[in-house]
């Protein structure tokens, strides 16, 4: 079967993600060693619009530093999703949920 150009796009995506998630047991160990378990939630499903440090933009993401949403409205958006960025209340549980925006709230606070 010949690759149409119609494919080759959602190939690349599929790839491009695959690789994102993907790394060694040794590096993801001494990589996530130091980090809460919100951090690594964080770094698995959020960095690629919103950067390491919340600052990043991607797809019109918000700066996650300088957000004004409670801590309620921060759960409601990740479990809900807005604008360009998914619901995770699928993908995530409730504790892995307050988890990560235990993690969006500190890096505020990290300014």
């Amino acid at each position: 079967m010949a690759l149409n150009t119609h494919h080759i796009v959602p190939l690349a995506i599929g790839l491009l993600l695959l690789a994102c998630g993907s790394s060694t047991l040794d590096g993801t160990m001494a990589e996530d060693a130091g980090k809460s378990p919100g951090q690594r939630i964080f770094d698995m499903n959020c960095t690629l619009c919103h950067g390491r440090d919340g600052k990043l933009g991607l797809n019109g993401a918000k700066d996650l530093t300088a957000s004004t949403l409670t801590k309620a409205e921060m759960i409601a958006r990740v479990r809900l999703g807005k604008g360009a960025m998914m619901p995770y209340k699928d993908v995530l549980t409730a504790k892995e949920i307050d988890a990560v925006v235990e993690h969006v709230r500190a890096l505020g606070k990290a300014k």
